[in-house]
């Protein structure tokens, strides 16, 4: 690039730096774009998904609108959290009550031999309830260990020498010293309180019980084994609907003599139609995989026909490709890429520069034709919406 001491003297030589600093502008124009849809992306990531929606305000500078176009905003004020100062609400009522009665002061009333209010201490005569507050106040009663002795008596008779004995109860887990109730409450903290072992060893060990984690590590292990027919149970009846939603996640997984931890997969499958009106109950089927191949969705979908509705990772195109399996793109990933680049350019006031940003503009236009389209049958819905959305999807 030509510097101060080395200016060119001619119109073309002129003309060639000013073009050759243009094509260098405009790609440094693409590198900065391609750099805030990165960062854009990366915040999502850290801090959460953000509402990928736009207002009738950003619609109208879009679109180039009248601003007396707009719809007005709705002014209904939002209702009160429940922890909010002021905010009243009765406790559920599946809770124990345990009443405590408070009755008159010895100052205030005449008692009788047991204790009892019966006479007024200003004049004498008999007291009798014309009323009473109650307030409720909410309260933890903390858990607690207990033994279970089982005694079997041993019963004989000497003339015949027999003995008679009732068989031992069976446990969870053979010769075991956990019961089904701590069985349960490890893996419930575990899994869904995210409670590892190690921590439940220290909670428990604060109470005066000492479990090791090894030993609570082997009762999972055990329980697992007892869940698999309920797990395969659940797995058939999520496979038997007519739709599928279907994501994968990264985990963390520490493998023993390991000094570092691999990442595995969880996939996910979700069997809900309650948006379409059904009255089947939602459920989710969870398989592991150590890695993220695509024979993994393949074999546990192998059986499965109907719609998958899931992202377009290359691991489910074989399982569309017999026809038992129709694809159902997700709405979401269709949606981000165009939301991305409207917020890495923001809102332009040139329409000619704004097309991009039409799409956001019609993805929004689709969100209250989808949410009016909940809770209606296959049947309504297919009769109603495409005609909808091919109005709402007009460029005009």
């Amino acid at each position: 690039m030509p510097n101060a001491t080395h200016a060119p003297h001619t119109v073309d030589s002129l003309l060639r730096v000013v073009q050759a600093r243009d094509a260098e502008v405009a790609l440094l124009k693409l590198l900065v774009d391609k750099l805030k849809v990165q960062l854009l992306r990366q915040v999502r990531v850290r801090f959460g998904a953000s509402s990928e929606q736009l207002d009738d305000l950003q619609i109208a500078l879009i679109e180039g609108l009248p601003m007396h176009e707009l719809a007005p905003v709705s002014q209904t004020p939002k209702a009160q959290a429940a922890n909010s100062e002021g905010f009243e609400r009765s406790l559920p009522a599946h809770l124990p009550r345990e009443n405590h009665v408070y009755r008159p002061q010895a100052s205030d009333a005449r008692h009788d031999a047991a204790g009892q209010a019966c006479g007024c201490s200003a004049c004498g005569g008999r007291l009798r309830q014309i009323g009473q507050d109650v307030s409720e106040q909410l309260e933890y009663v903390p858990s607690r260990f207990k033994v279970i002795r089982h005694v079997r008596p041993k019963l004989a008779r000497v003339a015949c020498e027999s003995i008679f004995q009732a068989p031992a109860p069976s446990r969870p887990i053979a010769r075991g010293v956990a019961g089904p109730g701590l069985l349960a409450h490890a893996l419930v903290a575990k899994y869904c309180d995210h409670q590892p072992l190690y921590r439940q060893s220290r909670i428990y060990a604060r109470e005066g019980v000492v479990i090791e984690r090894a030993t609570m590590a082997g009762w999972v292990g055990q329980s697992e084994k007892l869940l698999d027919p309920l797990v395969a149970a659940l797995g058939r009846y999520v496979l038997a609907g007519s739709k599928l939603h279907a994501d994968d996640t990264p985990v963390a997984v520490l493998l023993p003599g390991r000094g570092r931890t691999k990442t595995g997969r969880l996939w996910v499958y979700v069997r809900d139609d309650r948006t379409s009106a059904s009255a089947d109950a939602p459920a989710a089927w969870l398989r592991y995989s150590p890695d993220r191949k695509g024979e993994d969705p393949q074999a546990h979908l192998k059986n499965f026909k109907g719609v998958l509705q899931a992202d377009t990772y290359a691991g489910f195109a074989k399982l569309y490709a017999n026809g038992n399996v129709i694809e159902a793109s997700c709405w979401a990933r269709a949606r981000r890429p165009f939301w991305d680049l409207h917020e890495s350019q923001g809102v332009r006031r040139d329409r000619l520069q704004n097309k991009r940003s039409g799409a956001s503009v019609r993805c929004m236009r689709l969100r209250p034709t989808s949410e009016g389209a909940r809770r209606l049958t296959d049947a309504k819905r297919g009769r109603r919406e495409p005609v909808r959305c091919s109005k709402r999807c007009s460029p005009g």
